[in-house]
């Protein structure tokens, strides 16, 4: 079985981070991606998804800010509770163990930010023609480029 979540899209808030009595602590932030296709009409229409992202013992999470471009590699969880009116809730998040700074907000690319073991990740890339490059480390040769 396999539970991988990758994503690229932009912070739609500053992080927040929580700081636990036992020295853990979890950082929490939204992140938007977004689509393109065409309708029936022909007409370019764009959709936006919204995900919860959870970053457990994460600095690098917390360097970032709204509108960052990032990437984000983790495992779908999904928690839930009761709230104060006895209604069970469910959440569904992503619960990252990589991210890396692909770009700040109003910049041209940064520098990465790795949280995790990225030996075997395969990482994005952003070329100066607007395209996303995936380098796999293991094997430099293999590229594969997408249009952003």
């Amino acid at each position: 079985m396999i539970n991988k979540v990758m994503l690229i899209g932009n912070l739609g808030k500053d992080p927040e981070t929580k700081e636990f009595e036992n020295g853990k602590s979890v950082t929490n932030f939204s992140m938007a991606t977004s689509e393109s296709y065409k309708d029936k009409d022909g007409e370019w229409q764009e959709r936006t998804e919204w995900h919860d992202i959870s970053a457990w013992q994460s600095m690098s999470a917390q360097k970032l800010s709204k509108g960052d471009t990032v990437y984000v590699e983790g495992k779908l969880t999904t928690r839930s509770w009761e709230d104060s009116e006895g209604n069970k809730r469910y959440k569904t998040e992503v619960n990252a163990n990589y991210i890396r700074l692909v770009k700040r907000s109003g910049t041209q690319v940064a520098h990465a930010e790795v949280v995790g073991n990225d030996q075997d990740l395969e990482l994005p890339r952003i070329n100066p023609k607007g395209r996303i490059a995936v380098l796999n480390r293991k094997k430099d040769a293999s590229r594969q480029t997408q249009q952003v």
